[in-house]
Order: C-alpha cells, then structure tokens, then sequence
C-alpha cells in the first residue's frame, strides 16, 4: 500500500514546523509536498502513483504513454 502523503520516488512527506507572530507566540504548521498522480510502469504493469514534482521535473519517473496501445506493451 503506498502512503496517502508521500512521494512514491523520493519518500518526501508532511513537514511540520511552527508559524511564530510578531508577539513571537507559536502554534503548530505543516508544510505539504506538491504531489500529482502519475502513471507509471512498474513491472510491467501500469499503476497509478502520487508523485512530487520535482521528482516528475528530474525524470526520476517513468510515466507510461497513454491511449489503448499503453496497454499492449
């Protein structure tokens, strides 16, 4: 099972860290990856993946071409 908010490639998640006011008072903060479904082939078989996009820019990933011929190959 692949993890809801992780990079299939890289494994990058959910950053935490604090916003700090003016009054220098701290409350809790996320910082969430730019992920984007990709299809990817995989053994083979073309699976549907979250992908970060600096590693879709890198082309750390394969996507898979589309149309009914993705399927033949």
């Amino acid at each position: 099972m692949i993890a809801r908010n992780k990079c299939f490639v890289c494994e990058k998640g959910i950053a935490f860290g604090n916003n700090v006011s003016h009054a220098n008072n701290k409350t809790r903060r996320t910082w969430k990856p730019n992920l984007q479904v990709a299809r990817v082939v995989q053994d083979g078989k073309i699976i549907k993946v979250k992908v970060c996009t600096r590693c879709l820019h890198a082309n750390k990933v394969a996507r898979a071409p589309r149309g009914r011929q993705a399927a033949a190959v």
